[in-house]
Parts: structure tokens; C-alpha cells; sequence
């Protein structure tokens, strides 16, 4: 029976892509990229807030760190370093004291636990250099004002004649036992404290400017490396590395038996360790490294 209309031909909607139809759909579609997004300015080192929010980088929103006073920066370096020369030069005394008990074991032990457990209490403050060594080292490779760089030696050299003498009180007469002589040439004593510390200062480098490198473990690096240049130079050269380390106990135990050796051979290490690091370390595309403020940079 007709109807007296013709029935609409109804079909199926066309399938995007097929001969006659459409490349998309008409109809709007709703999925994660469909909301406006509006232009923001990207600095490339930030992730951009959600488009709701002011153009700006969440750098902008972390915590900024307090400016510190050199006063507080060099009363943190003096404690500090009279921990690590208390405690590094100590370790030798009562071995030589209680025949033979703390071993060299020991002695690099507590060099390096000294020197973690003062980066990690007293970094953020002075940034723990401890070390004229590093302290020249930094402040060459634009690590660190020059500015300061007198008063931390200053800060480190009394700080270091301070613990020997509280140790000559202590341990007398026994302090002997705390100084660092060479046992070996002058020639490899030379090359044994430049060696060792230019190993101290490639890892002191890496972990204290390198935004890739684990900053938060700073303290375990440098002391595990402590450590483990005195286990290797503590029987030649008594592994000093610092040249407050060796000056201190020389003043108060009135030794100073190739002391020369201590004050240049760290320091050129140090110099030539800083340098390498910086010379391999990565960068960015810009062609700069992030910096980013940490232990031995305050």
C-alpha cells in the first residue's frame, strides 16, 4: 500500500575517509586536546602552568633560598673545619697511642665520615669547603667569589690551629702521631698529594656544580672519596689532601718536616681536578649548565 509520499533513502552517515565524505567529522569532538589553549612565552627550562593560569614558570614558585652573612658563612666554616681536623687528625694519634688500635682502616674512616657528616650539617650555611685547596679551586673556575676567598682561609687556618692544639691538650704527648710527614721521596710524596687531590676535587666538582650529578648525596660522595685516598696514600704520605689538614698539626706539634709539600701539592691537584670536571662536564643545548646552589658554592 503506498503511502502517497516517497519514504526518505535513510543511511548510514558517511565514514570519514571513504570517496565522497567528509576527511572529518562535522559534528565537534570532545577529547584532551580540544580546549583552547592559549600562547605562552616559555623560558625552556620551566614547564608551563595550565592555560587558566598567568604566563609563568613554576621556578617562580619554588622557595628561595635565604641570603646568608658572611659572619654566619665563616663561623660555619670554622666549626666546620675544627670537626674535620679534630676528628681526621685524632683518628691517627690514638692509633699511635693505643698501639695500632683504629688501623688504617680506621683513620680513613673517620677522615671521611668527618667530612660527610660536616658537609651535610654545615653545606647549605658556608657551603663546607674545609679546604684552602678547593676553596682557590672554586673561586679559579667562577664556583666562588674571590672576594671571600681570603676570609675562608683565614676561617680554615685558625680553625685547623685551634683543634690541634685542643688535640695537644687532650692527647699529650702523643700529637706526633697526628702529623702528616712523608715516609716516602719527595718526588713521590709530591705526586701522591697531587694525585689524591685532584681526585677529591674532580668529585667535589662533579656533585657541587653539575646539575646532573646526585647533589643530595654530596656528602657521601666527598667522603667515600676521603676515604679512599687515604686507604691508598696514608701509609706514604699520611693522605692530607688539605693543606689546613697538615699546618695545624705542624704548628702545635712543632714539626715542620717537608711541610711544602702539603701547602702546593693539594693545591695544584685541586686546581688541575676542577678544571678536568669542568672540561668534560655536560651542558645544555644553550650551551650552558643549569646552577644550582649547593655544598661548597655558598
Amino acid at each position: 500500500m503506498e503511502t502517497g509520499g516517497t519514504t526518505p533513502n535513510v543511511s548510514a552517515p558517511a565514514t570519514p575517509g571513504t570517496p565522497g565524505a567528509p576527511l572529518f567529522n562535522s559534528a565537534a569532538r570532545v577529547d584532551s586536546l580540544s580546549y583552547d589553549r592559549k600562547s605562552m612565552p616559555r623560558c625552556n627550562k620551566c614547564i608551563p602552568l595550565d592555560s587558566w593560569a598567568s604566563p609563568q614558570c613554576f621556578s617562580d614558585h619554588m622557595p628561595k633560598l635565604p641570603d646568608v652573612s658572611l659572619t654566619r658563612k665563616l663561623g660555619a666554616e670554622f666549626v666546620g673545619t675544627f670537626i674535620l681536623i679534630f676528628f681526621a687528625t685524632a683518628a691517627p694519634i690514638v692509633n699511635q697511642k693505643y698501639n695500632g688500635a683504629e688501623t688504617l682502616i680506621g683513620n680513613a674512616g673517620c677522615a671521611g665520615l668527618a667530612v660527610m657528616i660536616v658537609i651535610l650539617s654545615t653545606g647549605h650555611i658556608s657551603g663546607a669547603h674545609l679546604n684552602p685547596s678547593l676553596t682557590l679551586a672554586f673561586a679559579a673556575f667562577r664556583h666562588f667569589p674571590w672576594a671571600h676567598v681570603p676570609a675562608y682561609i683565614i676561617a680554615q687556618v685558625s680553625a685547623s690551629i685551634c683543634a690541634s692544639f685542643a688535640l695537644k691538650g687532650v692527647f699529650h704527648p702523643f700529637l706526633s702521631g697526628g702529623v702528616t710527614v712523608p715516609s716516602v721521596t719527595t718526588v713521590q710524596a709530591f705526586f701522591i698529594e697531587f694525585i689524591i687531590t685532584f681526585n677529591l676535587l674532580f668529585v667535589v666538582t662533579a656533585v657541587a656544580t653539575d646539575s646532573r650529578a646526585v647533589g643530595e648525596l654530596a656528602g657521601i660522595a666527598v667522603g667515600a672519596a676521603v676515604m679512599l685516598n687515604i686507604l691508598v696514600a696514608g701509609p706514604s704520605t699520611g693522605g692530607s689532601m688539605n693543606p689546613v689538614r697538615t699546618l695545624g698539626p705542624a704548628v702545635a706539634a712543632g714539626n715542620y718536616r717537608q711541610i711544602w709539600i702539603y701547602l702546593v701539592a693539594p693545591t695544584l691537584g685541586a686546581l688541575l681536578g676542577a678544571a678536568i670536571y669542568t672540561t668534560v662536564k655536560l651542558t645544555d643545548v644553550n650551551g650552558e649548565t643549569p646552577r644550582q646552589v649547593r655544598s661548597f658554592r655558598r
